[in-house]
């Protein structure tokens, strides 16, 4: 074996944790990702189930991570057009297609956003429950942190006007003469974590989704929960923006239907139950209630959640799907026609907003990319493994699949079969020479003990995760008036790519010789921060994680350096 490449399609949670994982022990990983921006559908989210720790606070680590890891390359908006050859051999030919605008020299800053007209463009990610503009970033904490145009919306492309975006851009990023492009690569193995699409629920007539404006799906939910979602975390209904305060939940939409999915989608009933909650804890007010036909966990502590939820939290759960919905058309109110739990007669419950946990299924593209791969797919149209849908091998020697394009799985047995799969592929390769992984680093700063300490502290928002519990405006001026700090400010997400940008600047700006974060555990941020401040020339070390802003105060001495 003489080859270093591992080639991994998709860069949600499972492909990030394969990439690492292989980065780490020293291949050479190209990570390919369709859309602008790694995280996949765990970006999505608002927090993760049964720890209801916030999803992108233990993603975005990962994120930026995988972008800036010396054995990683990545290649978003990208997609594989070809696959030949052998394992230990195979060529490829990746597609990487025009983003307009220049990666090298754009800095995030969404000034061209901002003036661009097409203002209305329902937006992929926020699941049309908001929009963006032609030339856009999908999301805040988006790594890479950079600007696509929309080719098919872009009024210059398609009309021949407008062209706000370069007059805007002061860093000269917009490049008309952009084109596609194929990239050429040999690899030794291949990973395929493209993960899953979600049923239309509009195929099921009794639900009137698409019809009636209150009835939605879990994933539009959960942007509504999200503190950097469409209403910024406010439980807020489509129809005429008012608080919803009775939502009802309708468990397997599509799932266990031998007419659609004929199978049980797996963590409906944990998503469903945590989104619950987490209204719950948004609006202790509002009523949750969630009909259902089984309650099928089988991960650790997710008994005991659902339990929690019932005693704790007050959801009620009704067994039986409902057999309709109807809309009250003066004030949108839904009516939703189910049995009794007491009786064998059939109740009206009235809500004001519909939740439907519908189906997972594979990709619409599985088909394509397993012609590409020489791969086959099983009878429900995911990647087929050579044994159970535990094993991880395709239908092809060196081809290896995990997370949900081989059946749908939660983001904990994701992150497992990431790393089982990352140890077959690299089976098949030799890992980089110590020289070809030889990292470069800035020069250190000079930094003298006797110095006066120059402090600069970010202190995370992060939604109610922790500007629900203290006052951080009040927070960052308080820590203005303590000793030696030289710069504080509030951050809505300090792991993001954004915040790590920021960091380096004002390190190089302000010549500061500390850096504090007042932000989530640092047994999982940490190394973020640490390798950040590093970037920028400083010594990793001089470098605190605060849970809590009083620790402030003890980063402020010669002891502590």
């Amino acid at each position: 074996m003489t080859n270093s490449n591992i080639l991994i399609i998709g860069a949600g949670i499972s492909g990030i944790e394969a990439a690492l994982s292989l980065g780490d022990q020293g291949y050479h990983v190209i990570l390919v990702e369709k859309s602008s921006s790694v995280g996949g559908r765990m970006a999505q989210l608002d927090k993760t189930f049964p720890t209801l720790d916030c999803s992108i606070c233990i993603l975005a680590p990962k994120m930026v991570e995988v972008s800036r890891h010396p054995n990683v390359e990545l290649l978003t908006y990208s997609e594989i057009k070809e696959v030949s050859g052998q394992v230990g051999n195979f060529d490829i030919k990746v597609l990487k297609k025009s983003r307009y605008v220049d990666w090298d020299k754009c800095t995030g800053c969404g000034a061209c956003s901002e003036k661009c007209p097409m203002k209305k463009i329902p937006s992929e990610f926020e699941e049309e429950m908001g929009n963006r503009t032609a030339i856009y970033i999908p999301f805040p904490q988006a790594v890479p942190r950079k600007a696509v145009i929309d080719a098919e919306k872009c009024l210059y492309l398609t009309k021949d006007a407008c062209k706000l975006c370069e007059k805007e851009c002061e860093a000269g990023a917009i490049n008309w003469d952009m084109h596609d492009e194929i990239i050429e690569y040999n690899v030794a193995s291949i990973i395929c974590a493209t993960g899953i699409d979600l049923l239309d629920p509009s195929v099921l007539d009794r639900y009137h989704y698409g019809e009636y404006p209150n009835v939605i799906t879990a994933m539009q939910y959960e942007r509504l929960l999200s503190a950097s979602g469409p209403t910024e975390g406010e439980l807020l209904r489509p129809s005429d923006k008012k608080h919803a305060h009775d939502i009802g939940f309708i468990s397997c939409v599509g799932s266990r239907n031998e007419d659609l999915c004929p199978y049980c989608s797996k963590f409906c009933c944990m998503y469903q139950t945590k989104e619950g909650v987490i209204t719950r804890e948004h609006s202790p007010d509002t009523n949750v209630t969630i009909f259902f036909n089984d309650i099928r966990v089988i991960g650790k502590n997710q008994e005991e959640f659902i339990e929690r939820a019932k005693d704790e939290y007050g959801l009620i759960y009704y067994r039986g799907i409902p057999g309709d919905i109807r809309e009250n058309p003066e004030n949108h109110n839904l009516y939703v026609k189910h049995a009794n739990l007491d009786s064998a007669d059939v109740e009206i419950s009235e809500f004001d907003l519909v939740v439907l946990a519908n189906a997972v299924i594979p990709r619409n593209d599985s088909e394509s990319l397993a012609t590409i791969l020489g791969i086959e797919r099983n009878e429900l149209g995911f990647f087929k493994t050579t044994d159970s849908t535990e094993d991880l091998c395709s239908t092809r020697e060196g081809i290896y699949v995990t997370g949900s394009c081989q059946s749908p799985d939660d983001i904990a047995n994701s992150v497992s079969k990431a790393s089982g799969a990352a140890a077959l592929a690299a089976t098949h390769a030799i890992p980089l020479s110590q020289e070809e992984r030889k990292i470069e680093l800035p020069p250190l700063k000079p930094i003298n003990p006797k110095d006066e300490p120059r402090i600069g502290v970010f202190v995370c928002r992060c939604g109610i995760n922790i500007a629900g519990y203290m006052d951080v405006p009040s927070l960052v001026e308080y820590a203005k008036t303590l000793p030696n700090v030289t710069f504080s400010m509030e951050n809505k997400y300090s792991c993001s790519q954004l915040t790590q940008d920021i960091i380096k600047e004002k390190i190089e700006e302000l010549n500061l010789n500390r850096v504090v974060v007042a932000a989530c555990t640092p047994r999982t941020h940490e190394p973020l921060f640490q390798k950040t401040i590093r970037e920028a020339g400083l010594n990793e070390y001089l470098f605190k994680s605060v849970p809590s802003f009083v620790q402030i105060k003890t980063f402020q001495g010669d002891d502590n350096v």
